[in-house]
């Protein structure tokens, strides 16, 4: 009986060493709130034996501006295990110099308070989706903005965008949203406004968040809410294929990027011009500004590099009538620092 009673105790201690223990701070919008986003994971949490510690910060509409002083003092608490930045829904998919004056600099001034004030700290970027058919309300002023896939493709790439700058990591929810409307097209993400998440759309975020947070299989998850179990299961698949399936894509830990302190100020000066954007069939890179460039890559969304050039890179002037319509990033690197543009390519 004794042997039974110690064989129990030690499985205990054992399923506890293993449990994983989170302390999370979410900074974000309704988008973060509307149904109750960090209580999801949490409850996800509870059934796989693991534990989510949360405060959220999400007033309606705020900005990475804006939570630099309506959210520093939970960032300022400390003790934070991961840290979730979640900007204003459209901001992030507007014309490059206006995310690069009114987002990118705000989020930089974030993540460094985040580590700041919680040194072992991992910060977050929630990569949020396109409107379901497009942002209406700035389509006039933005072509790229008028269809869900114009919208989200630049959703992507800026969020890709401040993770890598920012030696942060993603959770990719807007990525597996684009993969259920692609696979599952009957299901209904959005509320009836065409923005705002579902309650399965949130569910499928709260796996998202899970996945990256344990590596652990979303598959392994026991709680559906109040969701009919095959359509929690498309959940699950959906994001094991988006996200569990390629864990390390979402990461850009500091040996990624060289970390010099002139990297995030110069990015979002004119080192360097992209243009005409969005381009048509001819694309032109001015870098004549800056010395000892060596190396050019133009990336597309899914990591594929589409042209490439080494050596002196100051004028270039080429073809991308063949390319397909969406949203690129161009940059530039001397081995030292990289400066990163996003263009559209649009015919």
């Amino acid at each position: 009986m004794k042997k039974v009673f110690a064989f129990i105790v030690t499985l205990l201690l054992c399923v506890n060493i293993f449990a994983q223990h989170s302390k999370v701070l979410f900074i974000g919008n309704s988008y973060t709130s509307v149904n109750n986003l960090p209580e999801l994971i949490s409850n996800i949490f509870t059934s796989t034996g693991d534990t989510l510690l949360y405060e959220m910060s999400a007033p309606g509409g705020c900005t990475f501006q804006q939570h630099c002083n309506v959210s520093m003092p939970y960032i300022q608490q400390g003790g934070w295990d991961y840290v979730v930045l979640q900007e204003q829904s459209q901001l992030p998919s507007f014309p490059e110099s206006q995310f690069m004056q009114e987002s990118y600099p705000y989020a930089h001034q974030l993540c460094e308070a985040i580590q700041q004030y919680n040194p072992d700290a991992q910060t977050v970027f929630y990569m949020t989706w396109g409107r379901k058919n497009g942002d209406a309300q700035n389509c006039p002023y933005y072509p790229p903005l008028c269809t869900y896939e114009g919208m989200d493709s630049l959703l992507y790439a800026r969020y890709m965008m401040l993770a890598q700058d920012n030696h942060a990591c993603v959770s990719p929810v807007g990525a597996a949203w684009h993969y259920v409307r692609d696979h599952y097209p009957q299901i209904e993400l959005y509320q009836s406004d065409e923005s705002h998440p579902s309650y399965m759309g949130s569910y499928i975020a709260a796996c998202c968040f899970y996945t990256y947070f344990t590596q652990q299989n979303p598959m392994n998850i026991t709680w559906n809410s109040t969701l009919d179990a095959e359509l929690a299961n498309l959940a699950k698949l959906a994001v094991k294929a988006v996200v569990y399936d390629s864990l390390s894509k979402w990461c850009f830990p500091e040996d990624t990027v060289p970390d010099d302190s002139t990297a995030v100020n110069d990015v979002i000066s004119d080192s360097f011009l992209v243009y005409p954007n969005p381009a048509n069939n001819i694309l032109r890179i001015h870098a004549s500004n800056v010395t000892g460039f060596f190396s050019l890559k133009m990336v597309d969304l899914m990591g594929n590099i589409v042209y490439q050039k080494t050596g002196v890179v100051s004028d270039e002037v080429f073809d991308v009538s063949s390319f397909p319509n969406g949203v690129y990033l161009v940059r530039l690197s001397n081995g030292k620092c990289h400066y990163t543009k996003t263009i559209t390519i649009h015919h």
